[in-house]
């Protein structure tokens, strides 16, 4: 059995609050909205006084997927939203990258939620192609 990646990635010639703008962006096409924007950078200085490069996590959510996702068990929501990371490569270039849904769906052993989990990762990777193509290093 293949384990497919856990994430689905690109690096783009954006710096990062490019980036940042425009990974919504790419998840606002696919039909995602971000409820969760956690700057990883700021939480480390300030919890542990430590520097860290920007990075962020989206948590973005399709709510038909989400709905249909949950209505089909409920643990699944354990895994909700599907997190978006976006990260300063410091050359100018920043890295993008959605968790793959269908590496996720996995851990959950619900056959119920292939469908589901094959659409969501159709859409992040429809985004994340979109980014390379438009701005990929």
């Amino acid at each position: 059995m293949s384990i497919p990646s856990l994430g689905i990635t690109t690096v783009v010639k954006l710096d990062y609050d490019q980036a940042v703008e425009e990974a919504k962006a790419a998840l606002k096409e696919q039909g995602f909205g971000v409820l969760t924007e956690i700057d990883v950078r700021a939480t480390l200085k300030t919890k542990l006084d430590l520097d860290f490069q920007r990075y962020v996590i989206l948590g973005a959510c399709n709510p038909p997927l989400a709905h249909q996702a949950l209505s089909t068990d409920k643990s699944v929501g354990l895994m909700l939203p599907c997190n978006v990371v976006v990260y300063d490569n410091g050359d100018g270039a920043s890295t993008i990258s959605a968790l793959n849904p269908m590496a996720a769906i996995g851990v959950v052993g619900n056959p119920g939620l292939d469908a589901m989990a094959t659409a969501a990762t159709a859409k992040l990777t429809a985004a994340i192609d979109r980014l390379s193509a438009s701005f990929g290093a």
